[in-house]
């Protein structure tokens, strides 16, 4: 028996591969992982799709309670959704350990996720350096660790993409505070607040990883019909209208001509006084 790890690509219901809806179709139990990333579907689109209930997986269980997913998974073939690849997060990593140490076969379907995908702005992937992840900042905690990461990058001519917070049954602290926790509503991190705390970043670090000029692109709902794509200054990307979540950010580097070309082409609008590295 087999624990399969499926992922899901990065829109709706029908970006799952064949070889991942055969797997889904002859599992016993199906999870669904919902907090690092979410399709642009309901569950229930899923369900009538791939003909077997899901069971939502969220942080608590993945973490705290993967006991739960694993039971029987050695008599039972069981199957773990994933938007995008499966191996985005180092849970899933985590996950597949536990597995192997209770003697667990598992099996790895992939797909598409946002690391290969931001492709379709027009940049070339071996042009990228190491992402980095932006999280909303609270009252009392602006971190900024990542600005390192950009700054290597910068220095290097890379491009850098952006991945974007998304808060999803998360619970307050105050709620923690009192021992009993109230979750709060699902948060998705847009472009232009992610560019608003990179500024407030730079301003704070003055290092010149990045200003308000440096040429940016901003990604919206990547791989579905409704995609959309930015392109400009960083500052003007704060007032950019890219619609529903998920958006993801690039930190353009230098550039190669078709590069250029094909930002041009391919993004909505280019913004002007955009300053590539």
């Amino acid at each position: 028996m087999v624990l399969y790890f499926v992922g899901l690509g990065l829109a709706d219901e029908k970006d799952i591969t064949v070889r991942g809806l055969e797997a889904v179709r002859k599992c016993s139990r199906v999870y669904l992982e919902a907090y690092t990333s979410i399709l642009l579907v309901p569950k229930e689109q899923l369900e009538a799709f791939y003909g077997r209930n899901i069971i939502v997986a969220d942080r608590d269980m993945v973490e705290t309670a993967a006991d739960d997913i694993l039971a029987d998974a050695d008599h039972q073939d069981v199957a773990f959704l994933v938007v995008g690849d499966p191996f985005g997060a180092t849970t899933h990593t985590d996950l597949q350990l536990r597995a192997h140490a209770l003697g667990i076969h598992t099996k790895v379907i992939h797909n598409a996720s946002i690391m290969n995908a931001v492709g379709c702005c027009g940049l070339q992937l071996y042009r990228f350096g190491e992402a980095v992840s932006i999280v909303f900042f609270t009252d009392d905690w602006r971190p900024d660790s990542f600005y390192d990461r950009i700054l290597a990058n910068r220095q290097q001519g890379l491009h850098t993409l952006c991945l974007l917070d998304i808060k999803v049954k998360e619970p307050s602290l105050e709620s923690l505070a009192r021992g009993k926790p109230v979750f709060q509503p699902p948060r998705y991190m847009t472009v232009n607040l992610a560019c608003e705390q990179l500024l407030e970043i730079e301003e704070r670090r003055q290092q010149h990883a990045y200003g308000p000029d440096t040429l940016c692109v901003g990604l919206s709902r990547v791989g579905a019909d409704s995609q959309q794509m930015q392109a400009g200054p960083m500052q003007d990307l704060v007032h950019a209208e890219l619609g529903n979540p998920l958006h993801s950010l690039v930190i353009v580097g230098r550039m190669h001509p078709i590069e250029e070309e094909m930002l041009a082409s391919l993004t909505s609008k280019i913004l002007p006084n955009a300053v590539a590295s």
